[in-house]
């Protein structure tokens, strides 16, 4: 029994690593759910702006997104659906070219 014992709290530390992160999702879907989700059509105006911090602070607020992610030129994006994230893509003169929710 005793060579047996490091096995047994390995996985019963293994299990409580999964608990938590269980919890940690169920409590973000949560707040996912009751955010309001994202409306881009306010803002479509400043598309050709150029992108700085406070401009990504004046979209994220005018859209009620949670989050924000910049786009730049050439890159690659997940494509994930979040009602709750604003999705601004630029060139390389750093103008807003796409404003978008999700």
């Amino acid at each position: 029994m005793t060579n047996r014992l490091p096995l047994i709290l390995l996985a019963a530390l293994s299990l409580t690593g999964c608990k938590a992160h269980w919890d940690n999702v169920r409590e973000e879907m949560a707040h996912t759910r009751d955010d309001p989700a994202c409306d881009a059509s306010g803002v479509q105006g400043l598309i050709g702006q150029k992108v700085d911090t406070a401009m990504g602070e004046r979209l994220r607020k005018g859209t009620r997104a949670k989050d924000l992610r910049w786009a730049p030129p050439n890159s690659a994006l997940t494509m994930d659906y979040r009602p709750d994230r604003l999705t601004v893509a630029y060139d390389e003169d750093m103008a807003i070219t796409q404003i978008t929710c999700g």
